[in-house]
């Protein structure tokens, strides 16, 4: 699995000036100015040039009065980690460590989502936590825990799982049914992580080693892609055919966590069989509940447990409950999707982000990021499966319905002065 390729995007739009929900100055985020700045010539991720859209998430929480200090010195961290991901950088494996620190971004994702979700006055302890692995990693190279100087690889890593799986206790978990999986102080907290979490730690383990001068070979993380087996190391120079697809770059790695971050918490989830933006551009016309080869059925048609489901899950939204992730979260869900902008990661991340503000009412900005998003893919090949054809047509569809929005004389006078925050319950 290698996420390393680079997109660079292709669109050059303007900033507009006229203000989104809630009236609030359509001024860019610092998030984006900061990770252009902080990405220098040649870098993997985080270019946001001064034509790009703005990204929305923390303007539209100050406009609505929820204070956002914390996210973004949270995304901040993150963009200047994002600045550091040079192109060798992206491709490299993690147990190599080159390039950006892994654990501080995967702490300044958990440190802004948890300030999205608390409004705590503190701060999440990043520095804390980051002390707290280095305590468990240097908790391996000594106390009787390492492997005798000189010892074959097999022994090494038969040592390094014992320490972690069996003595500290880390076992994986099911980031579906427990968020707590999918976030890294979590994880080090109750012992208890997602494939993606365990696997950052054991290459911070193999970091702390190797900067001791410990290791005389070469080491290799093996990333299991079923739902049970566990990240383990191996020696580089013995690897199988096939092997590569278990090899996760620092690039992918953030990739795969900020998309399953946004999978979690993606607000539009009755049907898992269609792709994310399906179920939020079917969500505009019927309600949750159509996707897939069924997008042209009529609302009478969705069955009584749907429409019960849709229900409980709109007024649950409403009211800013957002305990079960089944029902989404938009404001994490809009944060996973900023983060993978700022990664260059996919253009049809631009898409899946238009979809989120349409619902969220910032149709200017929902339809420049669909214009840079078809921008971007032009040129590429015509869509050949039916789910490419399916999210195409969609595509279309919803920016002639921004257009239309937005061509409507005086629409934004006739939007209430609030924003779509203010009409959901803070959410706790």
């Amino acid at each position: 699995m290698s996420c390393a390729s680079v997109w660079t995007p292709r669109y050059a739009l303007g900033r507009s000036s006229s203000p989104g929900p809630g009236g609030g100055g359509r001024r860019r985020s610092s998030v984006c100015s900061r990770a252009a700045s902080d990405e220098g010539g040649g870098a993997a991720g985080g270019s946001s040039g001064d034509g790009a859209p703005r990204l929305v998430l923390h303007d539209s929480l100050d406009t609505a009065g929820v204070a956002t200090v914390h996210a973004r010195a949270a995304r901040e961290g993150f963009a200047a980690q994002v600045g550091r991901l040079t192109r060798v950088a992206a491709a490299s494996s993690i147990a190599i460590g080159r390039g950006p620190d892994l654990a501080r971004a995967a702490l300044c994702i958990a440190a802004e989502d948890d300030s999205l979700v608390s409004h705590s006055s503190v701060p999440l302890p990043v520095d804390s936590f980051i002390a707290r692995l280095d305590g468990l990693s240097t908790g391996f190279c000594g106390g009787g825990n390492f492997p005798p100087i000189g010892a074959p690889a097999e022994v090494f890593f038969d040592h390094l799982d014992r320490y972690l799986y069996g003595y500290k206790g880390f076992r994986r978990a099911n980031g579906v049914s427990d968020v707590r999986a999918l976030y890294l102080h979590t994880v080090l907290t109750c012992r208890s992580g997602s494939a993606l979490m365990l696997s950052l730690i054991y290459s911070e383990i193999l970091k702390t080693v190797r900067m001791y001068g410990l290791l005389d070979f070469d080491p290799e993380i093996f990333f299991p892609h079923d739902l049970n087996s566990l990240p383990r190391g191996y020696d580089k120079h013995k690897s199988k055919l096939g092997d590569e697809a278990h090899i996760m770059t620092s690039k992918s790695l953030l990739v795969e966590i900020l998309k399953t971050l946004k999978g979690t918490f993606w607000p539009f989830q009755s049907n898992q069989s269609s792709s994310l933006f399906l179920n939020a551009v079917a969500a505009n016309h019927y309600g949750p509940g159509s996707s897939g080869g069924n997008q042209a059925r009529s609302h009478g048609n969705i069955s009584a447990i749907e429409m019960a489901a849709a229900k409980a899950a709109q007024h649950r939204l409403m009211r800013g409950v957002w305990t079960n992730v089944r029902f989404g979260d938009m404001r994490r869900a809009l944060a996973a999707c900023e983060r993978l902008i700022l990664l260059n990661h996919d253009p049809h991340e631009l898409r899946d982000y238009a979809a989120l503000l349409y619902h969220c009412g910032y149709y200017e900005d929902c339809l420049e990021y669909l214009i840079a998003y078809q921008t971007a893919m032009a040129g590429n090949k015509f869509p050949s499966n039916l789910l490419e054809i399916l999210e195409e047509e969609a595509v279309n569809t919803l920016r002639a319905r921004v257009s239309l929005i937005l061509a409507e004389d005086g629409w934004s006078n006739l939007r209430p002065a609030a924003s779509y925050w203010t009409k959901n319950s803070e959410p706790w």
